[in-house]
């Protein structure tokens, strides 16, 4: 039990996903009895055990599904006329996914920022704020979250991110944005967003397509203009519409997003999206 607590608990505190099955309810003779866990990690690696071969084997399809699809299930079998075991009894689990709070690193402190950052929170995203502007990246207007007061660029110098990173570039600057957005593209993440009209971000990634010589293979992941198409025009309308998206994406959920096809790049798109 210490050592499904322990990775548990590792899990949690390092945003990474993990399955948890738990026997619940049994009956006859069996091989585990209520509260035995089996917790699957990201890397495959496994934790504890509810019984072992057959049961084990089927429980472990089921925690393969919820670690790809986040889903909860019920599972009950009879020993030997489901799964062919000689034990005779009957077992039921519960399987479930396991996330640790997702990390938002917003580039930029500004007024979509601000409002994206406390929505946010509110739905469980540990978020840092990166802004070298004192006046707008304080503790006062990004209350719980990790303000960081530094270049950007600097920042993103010395920061490993991770495939369960979230990074979000919403900064005051057209050119710091694009510097920023090539930086991410190189390092793992779970999703990277730009704030920005959709003729801002078609000329920014023709600019970085270029560089590359054509290639736009990594632009594919950006999802650019940020956000779901819910009308959104304020600051706060537009946290909105960009925090939901989070949430579909956490959940693998569809949703109308706003992020243009790359089918888009040989024409001029009209302006919306702007306020940062």
């Amino acid at each position: 039990m210490r050592d499904i607590a322990r990775a548990l608990l590792e899990v949690l505190d390092s945003g990474q996903r993990a399955a948890l099955a738990t026997v619940t309810r049994v009956s006859g003779s069996v091989p585990q009895q209520p509260g035995a866990r089996l917790l699957l990690r990201s890397d495959g690696s496994l934790v504890g055990t509810v019984g072992g071969g057959a049961i084990e084997y089927t429980v472990l399809t089921a925690l393969q599904r919820a670690l790809e699809h986040g889903k909860t299930e019920v599972l009950s079998y009879d020993l030997t006329r489901d799964l062919g075991m000689c034990c005779g009894g009957r077992m039921e689990l519960f399987v479930e996914a396991i996330e640790g709070v997702p990390k938002l690193w917003l580039f930029g402190a500004g007024h979509v920022a601000e409002a994206t950052a406390r929505l946010a929170k509110s739905v469980q995203f540990d978020v840092h704020v990166v802004d070298e502007r004192e006046e707008w990246s304080t503790a006062a207007r990004f209350p719980d979250c990790h303000v960081i007061n530094r270049d950007p660029e600097a920042v993103l110098s010395d920061t490993a991110f991770t495939e369960r990173d979230w990074l979000l570039i919403a900064t005051h600057d057209h050119a710091l944005d694009e510097r920023i957005l090539e930086r991410c593209l190189t390092q793992p993440h779970r999703y990277i967003g730009l704030v920005g009209s959709k003729r801002k971000v078609l000329r920014l990634v023709r600019r970085i397509s270029l560089k590359s010589g054509g290639n736009i293979a990594s632009l594919q992941r950006v999802y650019a203009p940020v956000g779901l198409d819910l009308g959104a025009v304020s600051p706060s309308e537009i946290a909105v519409s960009i925090v939901s998206e989070l949430v579909a994406l956490r959940h693998g959920r569809a949703a109308p997003h706003l992020r243009l096809a790359l089918t888009s790049l040989e024409q001029d798109e009209p302006e919306t999206q702007e306020i940062s």
